[in-house]
């Protein structure tokens, strides 16, 4: 009697690979390409010690923030025989740098960034000054702090939750599909719709209430956010189509979850919104 491809595909992998670990190995992939992203993204935290005096000071620069207010800046300086100096300038303008003294709050020097429309930017440089009057740079380059609206936490918190549900079951479909697994399809299918709901629709939505534009990607402008979610999501509806055969659609689910992988750990927000203040009047 005749048996199908696709029988003969399950009998033949069937108890060769412990789901468990493949699941244990997907996690553990996720979970690292998340980390990834959040150290290396232009609108994460900048994090640093400095030395003074023989005292270690961390810091924490904020890179993104709420345009409802000025961004808050504080280094946390016991030592009040110390002081700090803020220098800053609009993003992309030809305004001259402003100099400014940090104030202090308890045992926290603090300089508050003024708020802009979303997408604008600021530079800024912090530089600790100790008792002898030697200044200390908290940074080699400027900071570079975006404001943008907030965004609702009944939106956000959906688009996340579905972005991290597509990465983790688009490695485990494809550690599927490497080690030759039978659950190919329904794994591509829910990797493929977590992104159609986290990227495709919920993801402009998000935009819309940050930056006032549901799509800044192609055709319409190069934001890399957009452009790698529409890559990754044109393969996966691939993928979905060629996983109906379990054995030719094995190759298109691994490019798939290659190429999500890859476009994952560009950082989040590259060729982002701004708004170039060399074309604005400065207020």
């Amino acid at each position: 009697m005749a048996i199908s491809n696709g029988r003969k595909y399950r009998m033949s992998i069937s108890g060769k690979v412990n789901p468990t670990l493949l699941w244990i190995l997907a996690i553990a992939i996720t979970i690292s390409a998340v980390i990834y992203q959040r150290t290396t993204g232009p609108t994460y935290a900048k994090r640093g010690k400095i030395s003074i005096d023989n005292k270690e000071y961390s810091f924490r620069l904020l890179r993104s923030h709420d345009n409802t207010s000025d961004a808050r800046i504080a280094i946390y300086v016991p030592d009040t025989g110390i002081t700090g100096e803020a220098t800053y300038r609009r993003y992309k303008s030809h305004d001259e740098w402003t100099i400014t003294p940090m104030s202090r709050e308890g045992e926290n020097l603090v300089f508050y960034v003024p708020k802009q429309p979303a997408a604008g930017k600021i530079s800024y440089n912090i530089a600790l000054i100790s008792s002898t009057a030697q200044k200390f740079n908290l940074t080699s380059e400027p900071v570079t702090i975006r404001f943008k609206g907030p965004v609702p936490r009944y939106i956000l918190y959906p688009h996340i939750l579905c972005m991290f549900t597509s990465i983790l079951i688009g490695v485990r479909a494809g550690l599927e599909a490497l080690f030759k697994g039978s659950n190919l399809r329904i794994y591509s299918i829910i990797a493929g719709a977590t992104l159609l709901m986290g990227g495709i629709i919920l993801g402009p939505i998000v935009q819309k209430f940050a930056f006032d534009a549901y799509w800044t990607g192609w055709p319409f402008g190069h934001d890399m956010t957009d452009n790698k979610t529409a890559l990754s999501m044109l393969f996966w509806i691939i993928a979905i189509w060629k996983s109906k055969d379990l054995v030719k659609g094995r190759k298109w689910v691994i490019m798939a979850t290659v190429v999500q992988l890859a476009v994952y750990l560009i950082p989040h927000s590259v060729l982002g919104s701004e708004i170039d203040y060399t074309k604005t009047p400065k207020p």
